[in-house]
């Protein structure tokens, strides 16, 4: 586990401006200040990954996440804050102001309220939802461990902290609840 030390750099490296990597339910995941437009370039650049598919939010709480939503249901915000499902990304509509390079083409925005604790607890000590996608280069293998996100990115400037991804086998799965139907 990381000491206090290393999760203010890690905060301290968010709020600078770079790309972190900290461990997630399933992989090791790929982070910035989503309201940092010149960090999120650097990471679809890191990922080569195009900005039209937009990214994920994880938030330690739904306030963190509110900013960028339009209103919801209580019967849609009630399934949201049900820890006990699997881990579960939703597509939820996105407040006209939030930026195109975190909703992509789409009018929604994929968001998690995170379950792993030490992403949780970073969320928490930035105080803000952060972009999370996988530690790895578009179309590649996801990274399991902070020594190969370290080997693959610390080298390129991303700021990376230790602990252990979760027990999840897969990503999480991404529900519309509108429409209940799962993308992934």
């Amino acid at each position: 586990m990381p000491s206090a030390w290393q999760k203010r750099r890690f905060v301290e490296s968010l709020y600078g401006g770079k790309v972190v990597a900290y461990p997630t339910e399933s992989v090791f995941g790929l982070g910035c200040d989503p309201l940092n437009p010149m960090a999120v370039l650097d990471l679809l650049k890191l990922k080569k990954r195009g900005q039209h598919k937009g990214l994920i939010l994880i938030a330690s709480r739904f306030s963190q996440l509110s900013p960028f939503l339009k209103s919801l249901p209580e019967s849609i915000k009630s399934r949201i804050h049900n820890g006990r499902q699997e881990p579960t990304t939703w597509l939820l509509p996105a407040k006209e102001s939030v930026p195109t390079w975190l909703t992509g083409e789409h009018e929604t925005l994929a968001v998690r309220l995170t379950q792993h604790p030490l992403a949780k607890e970073l969320c928490e000590l930035a105080r803000t939802a952060l972009v999370s996608t996988s530690a790895n280069v578009a179309g590649c293998e996801p990274l399991k461990t902070a020594h190969q996100a370290r080997l693959k990115f610390q080298a390129l400037g991303v700021h990376v902290i230790g602990g252990r991804v979760g027990l999840a086998k897969k990503p999480s799965r991404i529900i519309d609840p509108f429409s209940n139907k799962q993308l992934r």
